[in-house]
């Protein structure tokens, strides 16, 4: 699956689950429903790790609301090359806790030493009902050559 078909289908999967809460449902509260213990229970096709009782992210108030963070960038055509491998993500903001799996030819972002976009008050500061409206720079982010 290419990350902009990943894009696409979760932000489908995530506008189906707002849409299905009281619209009078506060904002604090809609964040509070993505809770990692909540989604796993009440949406458990949301993430596959939530079949393997898996967490993305290693802590205790994991929340799904962004699943997946604001400052990630990526373009499935290749952002640019370092080192003769085709770099297809990276971190907008260079967090320092960003890694790269590496393969013979490609590089993608491991954000998973990163918990900024789980965390609620990060969500709340960046909330909009609408995922991919928060998630908007994230896509096709290709480099100028």
């Amino acid at each position: 699956m290419t990350y902009r078909e990943w894009f696409a289908e979760h932000a489908k999967q995530h506008r189906r689950i707002v849409e299905s809460l009281p619209p009078d449902m506060s904002p604090e509260e809609i964040v509070d429903y993505f809770s990692y213990e909540n989604m796993k229970e009440k949406h458990p096709d949301f993430c596959p790790l939530y079949a393997q009782g898996v967490k993305c992210h290693e802590m205790e108030e994991l929340n799904c609301y962004l699943c997946g963070c604001p400052y990630f960038r990526f373009c499935d055509e290749g952002i640019d090359r370092i080192g003769g491998k085709i770099r297809y993500s990276l971190c907008a903001i260079g967090s320092r806790k960003a890694r790269y799996f590496k393969s013979e030819k490609a590089l993608h972002l491991d954000c998973s030493e990163c918990l900024l976009p789980h965390r609620k008050s990060f969500i709340l500061k960046h909330f909009d009902r609408d995922w991919k409206k928060i998630m908007r720079e994230c896509e096709n982010n290709r480099a100028t050559e």
